[in-house]
């Protein structure tokens, strides 16, 4: 059974905090540090290739059964195949129906049918669109099924199999993953709600669906959840019943849960990004609840206190300015005032600190996680099991180690980078990551800055020897 880890920081200054918590947990950075400037110096050696660049803020990446690899274009609504050996690229569909405004919307989720491509020619993307056909824009997502025809590469015959999913402005998620039951799973992110410019729109990620409305195929009770479907969009019979009703609900109290993989033995792992601290990686479970926004990373009554800035009374929250100074007319509820019985706490954090950590001066002690995969390949010593997971902010990818419970994740790939997603070749030799378009990371030395060095990029990794 793996025990829960956190990422610290060994290696610079330690604070004081209370001493009920796992000894993991009392290492904080010292005055003026910022967290996410944390790089460990691994003994494995790599090469980097620029497979590919000039891509639309690209956001999935998936080496397929084929042999290429699977790009979607966030912004430039195509799905791309691309070979792994000269970076040779096909545009097998631009979907015109994709609505991208926002920086978190577009054409983003993709999988492709476990027996692809030998037995099933089906290949899924999620996407948001305009689900009015009036002049008012409405935002939905849905996850819609193509047939590959491999002699014209091109992805034809759209069947939408599941539509009218809630998608805010910010926190989309979308994330789509097959499990090794056959049923494939979406993640939905909170929508960005009690959160900068939406800090008066309420969180609903623990607010389950009712059995009205899942009559009805009114989906708004999915927010910041993970999603279990059948291929042909349905409900499956043995998803769990929460709160008295069966829906595609699998899992919920997510923020926004950009990551998402099988392990070989089926289980499923997700990475999500926290608010202010508190990134986590969590284990999966059907039914689990992930504590969002009531608990953020452990139960620990660190740094996070859930302000309610939707149910602000006597003032309003429209009538309020949204900062990190919060009034008193905003309900606050402490980790430790919560009671859930089905809180399943996380595998590992990014970062946790403590309540004296000062952002204004140390900065968010986020790391941003977005793509996840595991490692479970000989391919690379020492690495099976391992999860690997992308970061924005920091400009890495982590591994965490899964068959050692008090090891600390591990930072490879450092550069001015904003990874969004990975895939790992068959052999494990090779890890490839896709780069966002804009947006901001870290230096080597810990400074913000938009200049990013491979921006919408296609990055290759061979491992070539550890020292």
């Amino acid at each position: 059974m793996l025990r829960r880890t956190r990422l610290h920081y060994a290696l610079i200054a330690i604070a004081s905090v209370s001493a009920s918590l796992p000894a993991a947990a009392q290492v904080a950075p010292g005055p003026g540090v910022n967290p996410r400037a944390v790089w460990s110096e691994p003994p494995e050696r790599f090469t980097t290739r620029v497979l590919a660049s000039g891509l639309e803020d690209p956001w999935e990446v998936t080496y397929g059964a084929d042999g290429y690899l699977w790009v979607t274009e966030r912004v430039g609504k195509r799905v791309l195949r691309i070979d792994p050996a000269d970076g040779t690229r096909t545009v097998v569909a631009t979907i015109d129906e994709v609505v991208q405004r926002l920086g978190q919307d577009g054409l983003l989720g993709l999988a492709l049918h476990p027996d692809f491509p030998a037995g099933s020619d089906y290949v899924y993307v999620m996407y948001t669109y305009d689900a009015d056909p009036g002049p008012d824009e409405v935002r939905r997502a849905k996850i819609r099924r193509y047939r590959f025809d491999a002699e014209a590469e091109r992805l034809e015959q759209p069947v939408d199999i599941l539509t009218d999913l809630p998608h805010g402005p910010d926190h989309g998620a979308s994330r789509i993953v097959f499990g090794l039951d056959g049923k494939l799973y979406a993640s939905r992110g909170d929508h960005g709600a009690n959160f900068l410019a939406y800090y008066c729109e309420p969180i609903r990620s623990q607010e389950l669906p009712v059995a009205a409305d899942i009559a009805r195929g009114d989906w708004r009770g999915y927010e910041g959840k993970i999603l279990r479907i059948n291929e042909d969009g349905s409900i499956p019979d043995d998803n769990p019943v929460l709160n008295g009703v069966r829906s595609h609900v699998f899992s919920y109290g997510h923020r926004n849960p950009q990551g998402m993989a099988f392990g070989p033995d089926g289980t499923l792992y997700a990475a999500e990004h926290g608010q202010d601290t508190d990134d986590e990686v969590n284990r999966i479970v059907a039914g689990g609840n992930y504590g969002w926004p009531l608990i953020a990373g452990f139960k620990d009554d660190q740094y996070y206190t859930y302000a309610n800035w939707s149910a602000s009374s006597p003032t309003p929250c429209r009538d309020l300015p949204y900062g990190r100074e919060v009034p008193d007319t905003v309900p606050r509820i402490k980790e430790s005032e919560v009671d859930l019985p089905d809180f399943v706490p996380p595998l590992a954090t990014f970062f946790t600190v403590p309540s004296t950590h000062d952002a204004r001066s140390m900065g968010n002690a986020t790391a941003a996680l977005s793509g996840l995969d595991v490692y479970a390949s000989p391919g690379i010593p020492g690495w099976n099991p391992s999860i690997l997971v992308t970061s924005l902010m920091s400009g890495t990818i982590y591994r965490i180690p899964l068959d050692a419970a008090d090891a600390q994740p591990l930072t490879y790939f450092k550069a001015q980078n904003r990874y969004r997603d990975l895939a790992i070749s068959p052999d494990g030799l090779r890890i490839y990551a896709v780069t966002t378009s804009l947006g901001r990371t870290l230096t080597a030395t810990g400074e913000t800055t938009a200049e990013l060095e491979h921006p919408g990029s296609l990055l290759e990794f061979t491992y070539i020897g550890t020292n």
